[in-house]
């Protein structure tokens, strides 16, 4: 398994958390995400490489920005 954390800029409720999720989920690969828009921290796991690309586009699309976390 293979787990990455971003930190998500622009979410504010369960709803935010809601829309980040299920676009991330739609990945291929990803066996697990989490996501808290009182930490800003979203951690994805996947079963192969995870693309970070592919991630941040997905939150993007969710409407929210996102940076791999440091």
């Amino acid at each position: 398994m293979n787990t990455s954390e971003f930190q998500v800029t622009g979410m504010t409720c369960g709803h935010c958390e809601l829309s980040v999720r299920e676009e991330v989920q739609e990945i291929p690969g990803v066996e697990s995400v989490e996501v808290s828009h009182l930490t800003g921290r979203l951690t994805v796991t996947s079963n192969r490489p995870l693309d970070q690309v592919a991630v941040v586009a997905a939150v993007e699309e969710a409407g929210y920005r996102a940076v791999q976390a440091a």
